[in-house]
């Protein structure tokens, strides 16, 4: 029998896990599903509000007794999606039987000291992929090149500002400008055939595209607060990313028609 200490536990378990996989980008419906599947395993009935910052759970027994609400911020968001995998395994785990409440809690705190993933590794591949994009884009050697070191700069200047805890607003179109900026130097200088095509893709990395995502799985899942929510935060830092993008062709006077 599920005792009161128990159904607490359990239920704030239920709650700082779901924040967590809010703040590193899971879609609602993973977050519902998760939840719940953890919630029959114990017994409970669980009831999950999504915010766009905050967590509330409604827990009981199944023999109706007395409800709980739980409550976790969570915070600033850091996309991840091995902290998704690994939490969605858990879940997983935990409808198995292979864990309990107190194993749980210790993976979950594991989980949320996960490293991130090497910052010069990242930097190397943000900069490999942009460069693809201008490729796949139908630019040459000259262009690819170009795209390569303007996004390698405007990555490194990403990773310093998001350091330093700059408003990712700003952020984006500071490195938008940085990013186009080396990308007209093709059109300046007449280096390859396809300048403008390295102007166009060198800020491609800063395009928000899981926000972009989340917020349509989450309007087709009927959480209009959170689709709202994701998706201002998507067209505002696109809005950012088009302001640095004008800045810097305007200034190195490159037009693209």
């Amino acid at each position: 029998m599920t005792t009161i200490s128990d159904t607490a536990e359990t239920g704030r378990f239920l709650c700082d896990y779901a924040a967590c996989l809010l703040r590193s980008g899971a879609t609602c419906i993973r977050l519902e599903k998760n939840v719940q599947r953890m919630a029959e395993r114990w017994h409970l009935n669980a009831a999950l509000t999504i915010m766009p910052r905050n967590i509330h759970l409604s827990v009981c027994t199944r023999d109706g007794g007395e409800s709980t609400m739980y409550m976790s911020p969570a915070g600033p968001s850091a996309i991840s999606y091995d902290i998704v995998a690994r939490l969605s395994r858990l879940s997983w785990d935990v409808a198995d039987g292979t864990v309990d409440v107190g194993r749980a809690r210790s993976i979950l705190a594991e989980t949320e000291r996960t490293p991130a993933a090497g910052k010069w590794w990242v930097l190397l591949a943000v900069s490999f992929a942009n460069a693809s994009f201008c490729r796949l884009f139908g630019g040459d050697c000259a262009a690819m090149a170009i795209v390569f070191f303007a996004t390698m700069a405007g990555y490194y200047v990403k990773q310093t500002m998001l350091a330093a805890h700059a408003d990712v607003r700003i952020v984006f179109a500071v490195c938008a400008f940085i990013s186009s900026v080396l990308g007209a130097t093709g059109s300046l200088f007449s280096i390859g055939s396809t300048p403008e095509i390295a102007i166009a893709t060198s800020v491609l990395y800063l395009v928000p595209g899981i926000p972009f995502l989340n917020a349509f799985s989450d309007m087709l899942d009927r959480h209009y607060i959170c689709f709202f929510s994701r998706m201002t935060d998507a067209v505002i830092l696109t809005c950012c990313l088009s302001l640095g993008l004008c800045a810097g062709m305007s200034l190195m006077r490159a037009g693209m028609f």
